[in-house]
This record gives C-alpha cells, structure tokens and sequence, in this order.
C-alpha cells in the first residue's frame, strides 16, 4: 500500500525527471528526433522529453534499462512502452504475474505492474543508444533518490553491461573484481539485496539470439524463485 505521501514523493521526482535539461547533446538528440520521426509514427505525437520511471511505487523487484528507445520510450512517454524490448519485457511481467496485460502500447493503456518498478541508467534516448560517461553521471541522482524512496527494493534486475555497472555504483562495488556482467549471474550481497544480470531484450540481442525466449524466462523464473519466502 502507498499512502499519499509516498505518491506525491514519486509525482514530485517525475517532474524535476521530465524537465531536466542538463545534457545539451540529449536535448538537442529529442528535440530532432521528436521533428523528424520515422515514417510507422510520422502521425504519433512524441513525448520528446526525458522519462520518468514507472510501476508500483513499492515494489520489492527493480528493473534498470538503459534508456528509453527514440522511438519508444521517448514517443510515449513511459519506459519500455511503444518498441521491441517493451515487448518481451512486458509479455514476461505478465506471464509470471507481475503485470495485468501483456502489452505496452502507451500511457493510456491501462498497465499496471505489481511489485515491479522500471527504471534505465539515463532517462533521455542517446544517439546511437549510447550515453556518454558525463550523461551517465548526470542522471544517476534520479536513480539514488528512486532507491531511498523505494525502501523494500529486494532484487535488481540489471539489463546489460551499463545498467549492471550503474546498479554496482549504486551498491559501492565498483572496484570490487569479483562481480562479472554474465546473463544469468546472480549476486547476493550482505545487505540482503539479489543483483540479477540478464541481456537486454534488446531487437539487436534477441534477433541473433544472443538472447532467447527461454532464457528471458529464466530470468524470471529465478525471480520468482528469491521472492519466495525463507
């Protein structure tokens, strides 16, 4: 349950999200892409602004990305609604129960998650899908200040290499070696927090199949599995 407080702490984060303008280049990259949109959308309204992170305001499972896709995330609006990795992320929340429907169409469509919060390591689409190390740091505060008010956070689920460093920044592990980015790795730390690593369902991944289907549910298998109780 989420008091009023706690909402207002989350609508309060997801402005000071969707009017940051610190990185000039991100800016710039939504303003043009947000103009000139890919033929499928040319009629589709574009969000064009950083994106603010999304699901159930006390969840025990956290997901980081690494960014909204350009015509994704940064068309609608939300994290992982609108593209390819929306897609198989969605469909797998459903599956095992962590959403109400399996798609991720846009804002108004009626998704709700449960104990599941989205979230990437940059809020704005990058070109060429790659922040630079500053726009990295520029965004990380949104991360931290998701995890204070977000306290029963029990696993985070890292999609890629990026989003695995930005969780190991997080978690102070940084200079730690013994904590390897590998589909599947699973870490448990003293604190009691799971770190999950799983390929992004990214098209470039699950096309070659670098990542399959079947290894996507064992990603949430293994969820399920530490959210059971001891």
């Amino acid at each position: 349950m989420v008091d009023g407080t706690a909402k207002n702490t989350h609508l309060n984060l997801s402005k000071r999200i969707t009017s940051c303008k610190k990185c000039p280049r991100l800016v710039q990259y939504l303003t043009e892409v947000s103009r000139n949109k890919v033929k499928r959308f040319r009629d589709s309204p574009y969000w064009g602004k950083p994106v603010p992170g999304f699901g159930d305001q006390d969840p025990q499972v956290l997901f980081i990305g690494l960014a909204p896709a350009a015509h994704g995330g940064n068309r609608t609006g939300r994290m992982f609604t609108g593209d390819h990795s929306g897609n198989w992320l969605i469909q797998a929340l459903y599956d095992f129960g962590f959403a109400n429907k399996p798609t991720s169409e846009s804002c108004t469509d009626g998704l709700r998650l449960k104990n599941v919060f989205l979230t990437a390591t940059t809020r704005c689409a990058p070109p060429k899908n790659k922040p630079t190390s500053i726009e990295i740091k520029s965004c990380y505060n949104f991360l931290e200040e998701e995890f204070r008010i977000m306290p029963r956070i029990k696993i985070v689920v890292a999609l890629g290499r990026i989003a695995f460093q930005t969780a190991l920044q997080h978690l102070s592990l940084t200079s730690n070696k013994k904590f390897i980015f590998r589909h599947g790795a699973i870490y448990k730390l003293q604190n009691g927090l799971v770190l999950l690593c799983s390929y992004h369902p990214s098209r470039q991944n699950t096309q070659t199949r670098r990542l399959t289907w079947g290894m996507w549910v064992e990603v949430f298998q293994t969820i399920k599995r530490e959210l059971e109780p001891t």
